[in-house]
């Protein structure tokens, strides 16, 4: 039987960074594993080389479908230098080296080694069906689950109905995980009348207009008290492009805005709130819309997840939330809101960076809990 730290170097080889993606040879891969156990597989193609993997192991009862989703895409490794090889997977120590090791093949090897020693439980079941779904283009947006849930909501398929919970195995250091921040990207456009710089009184200045709502961005408020467990909405300035030359007043001016928002906050009504606050000199236009989620915590489902953890951490983990969006962004409202964690074997502090790594005791301590989790079902 493939050993999880094993599969989680072959992973790591296979590249797939993003952009382009190259997911398929990746997906197709993983499906060579699970076919041959007993899984309906499909692939749904995206792009060029770009797939995401759907595989449902049949139950052995009518009780609702078990999800574990993670994706197969990956960030550059980055113009810095690495001190090993990215695409290696090397082991030192307790640490497997290499992009994506913990953003998040380490989780995806654990679930696909998991799923495939359920299979091999057969007739001694009495869960429902597993489902695996394994995203391409996560990294830029969400847009694998994105084409994939339009897909199920147009189209239908009969292997995405009646999911009862999903787990998904995003880095956590193995605590589970409650939900995550929503994220509204926005860009926001000025515009001028471009002059000659040294006369800049017969133009108008596209970038003070730019650096006058950016400072009146620092001034806005949002209408919404801090959640308990995510805390308040946050506002982030993260680009500014305008301009043509030193010597021409510019006439155009483009600011990156990241929100980040809360259970409550209505984005379409977030926006029109901030373009309220900034007024017609300002254009807002959406880059990316993506909800938060938040799971009931006393939920019996995740309870008896929490008790799985306990066990193997040695202690109950506290009611956490994970910092960045996931693909449950998408899948867990088109698939009915089930519960819904987030809980993998990465280190959060560790994705995109140089020199990421993953434990290689909690790819194997990952591995076990998917496996109870599985065995539980819903």
């Amino acid at each position: 039987m493939l050993d999880p730290v094993a599969l989680t170097r072959e992973l790591v080889a296979i590249r797939t960074v993003n952009p382009p993606g190259n997911e398929q040879p990746c997906a197709e891969f993983i499906a060579g594993l699970l076919a041959p156990a007993g899984f309906q597989v499909s692939l749904q193609t995206i792009g060029p080389q770009r797939a995401t993997l759907v595989a449902r192991l049949p139950g052995q009862s009518v009780r609702p479908t078990l999800c574990f989703t993670g994706h197969l895409d990956t960030v550059l490794p980055g113009e810095t230098p690495w001190s090993r090889d990215p695409f290696a997977g090397e082991v030192v120590g307790d640490r497997l080296y290499g992009r994506g090791s913990t953003d998040m093949k380490g989780g995806v090897a654990a679930m696909v080694w998991a799923a495939l020693e359920l299979a091999r439980e057969g007739g001694t079941r009495t869960t429902g069906d597993l489902l695996l779904i394994l995203t391409a283009d996560e990294e830029v947006g969400c847009a694998g689950a994105r084409r994939l849930m339009a897909d199920f909501a147009t189209l239908g398929n009969e292997n995405l109905d009646h999911v009862g919970a999903i787990v998904v195995g995003e880095p956590t250091a193995n605590m589970p995980c409650l939900g995550h921040k929503g994220a509204l990207w926005l860009e926001m456009e000025t515009r001028g009348v471009a002059a000659h710089g040294s006369m800049p009184d017969r133009g108008v200045n596209a970038i003070l207009k730019a650096a006058r709502a950016i400072l009146a961005l620092e001034q806005y408020r949002f209408p919404i008290p801090p959640h308990p467990l995510l805390g308040s909405p946050t506002l982030n300035v993260g680009t500014i492009v305008g301009g043509q030359r030193i010597n021409i007043v510019p006439d155009h001016a483009v600011v990156g805005v990241d929100l980040r928002s809360i259970p409550g906050l209505d984005h379409d009504l977030l926006l029109n709130s901030i373009q309220d606050h900034l007024g017609s000199d300002v254009t807002l236009r959406i880059v990316t819309s993506t909800p938060g989620i938040m799971t009931d915590p006393d939920h019996p489902w995740v309870a008896r997840v929490f008790d799985i953890m306990a066990t193997l951490h040695g202690t109950r983990p506290g009611m956490g939330t994970a910092p960045y969006v996931t693909d449950a962004s998408i899948l867990t409202p088109a698939l009915g809101s089930p519960p819904t964690l987030i809980l993998g074997p990465g280190e959060p502090d560790l994705a995109h960076k140089v020199d990421e790594y993953c434990h290689v005791s909690k790819i194997r301590q990952a591995a076990r809990a998917y496996l109870e989790i599985a065995r539980l079902g819903c």
